[in-house]
């Protein structure tokens, strides 16, 4: 919830800060990725981590992390400092997802999908919790710092909730299967294949989820309304994983996933007003499977891979965010460029007053170049829709691997 916060929070604080601080799309973007590479950077170092300090301990230095990551945002003056705060906050966002994957995929070891999906749930729930905050203390008045601040609740709460629990060795340690295996198995050619898909299904998601609310900012409703609506139908849809994967299958969810994907992002770059929402739920219910249903394929096809593989998955959607953001942003920068009115400049846009035709003039224009980047984006699901055909093929007639029957036991921390 904490790392979803943070997600939402930002989303809906970008254009505010963008005004605030003098940052263009490509900066802002930039300052965004910067999360998700302090995420890849800690989700690569956990992946050895976890089965050596323990889950436990990741976890204790994951709050810490949120902690000053969050209090060091709130007291940034510019782009070097928010980029390294939120920078911070990646890191600890990357411990989390490092420590608490293998931890789910050990305790629930025949139903590591439907787990994974349901323990992921609560990254939308945490996004739509976010931007309600958002959205209600900007029309109360209130500021981005703030709104940063109410992050700090819930990290607390989550500190104090893992004292005392016992934490279980990792599935790869317990059922005795070597790191040199767990090595071997990260560089089969599936999980290289597999590696490749998560790079698109990553920037697919959470690259537009975080830029949505900018993006349709002025579709006639607040973008970050939308992203509330899109990441509340995400959360039904993991929360509704489990007939789902005995009717497509883990291969037939990710292909399904990457169809709907492409028509949502197709229709929301055509749509307006009230028209945005259906557009905006069919990409919804595509995009909600793809971050854990991916983590569910490599711990149940590839389980040798383990805590390593999980992170080395979850590090390669990360470093697929922080670099799909600036170009995103970039691509934003672009259109607006290109649909700018002769005669005018962006600046004198910019500084138009409220309610006047210039500003009018700016929406438009903004609306224009949303629109236009949600379709260039569409293309990443449609080159997915090849990938996962090539992958059911290749896994017709195979199922989950299972390397134990264990009760996890651990110490306390």
């Amino acid at each position: 919830m904490v790392t979803a916060l943070a997600f939402a929070i930002r989303g809906g604080i970008m254009s505010e800060m963008g005004v605030l601080f003098h940052l263009n799309g490509t900066q802002l973007g930039l300052i965004a990725g910067a999360a998700f590479w302090g995420t890849a950077a800690a989700l690569l170092a956990s992946g050895p981590l976890c089965d050596f300090a323990g889950i436990g301990r990741l976890l204790v230095a994951a709050c810490i992390g949120h902690a000053a990551g969050i209090l060091l945002t709130i007291f940034s003056i510019g782009f070097w400092s928010l980029f390294f705060s939120t920078a911070l906050i990646g890191i600890a966002n990357g411990l989390i997802e490092g420590a608490a994957n293998p931890m789910v995929a050990t305790l629930y070891n025949k139903e590591k999908a439907q787990r994974l999906n349901l323990f992921h749930a609560w990254y939308p729930g945490g996004v739509i919790i976010g931007g309600l905050v958002a959205y209600a203390l900007r029309r109360f008045g209130i500021g981005w710092q703030f709104q940063v601040a109410t992050m700090l609740l819930p990290t607390i709460a989550y500190g104090l909730m893992f004292i005392g629990q016992k934490f279980p060795r990792t599935e790869r340690v317990a059922s005795g299967v070597s790191y040199k295996e767990m090595v071997v198995e990260c560089f089969r050619p599936l999980f290289l294949f597999v590696t490749g898909c998560m790079l698109l299904t990553a920037a697919t998601e959470n690259a537009t989820n975080q830029w949505i609310a900018m993006l349709l900012e002025h579709s006639g409703i607040p973008g970050i309304l939308v992203l509330v609506w899109i990441t509340g139908l995400m959360m039904m849809g993991r929360l509704a994983i489990g007939p789902v994967v005995r009717k497509l299958g883990i291969t037939g969810i990710l292909l399904t996933a990457s169809i709907l994907s492409a028509i949502g992002l197709y229709w929301m770059s055509r749509a307006s007003g009230l028209w945005t929402l259906p557009a905006a739920a069919i990409y919804a219910m595509g995009v909600c499977y793809y971050w854990p249903t991916m983590l569910g394929f490599v711990s149940e096809r590839l389980p040798k891979s383990g805590a390593l593989g999980l992170a080395t998955i979850g590090g390669a959607g990360m470093i697929s965010i922080a670099v799909a953001l600036p170009i995103v942003g970039n691509l934003y920068d672009r259109q607006i460029a290109n649909l700018l009115p002769a005669g005018t400049t962006l600046e004198v846009l910019r500084a138009a007053a409220p309610n006047t035709a210039e500003a009018a003039k700016y929406a438009s224009v903004q609306l224009a170049a949303g629109s236009a980047t949600l379709y260039e984006i569409a293309l990443l699901p449609c080159i997915l829709i090849v990938a996962f055909t090539i992958l059911i093929l290749q896994q017709r007639g195979k199922s989950t691997v299972h390397l134990m029957d264990m009760e996890p036991v651990g110490e306390e921390l």
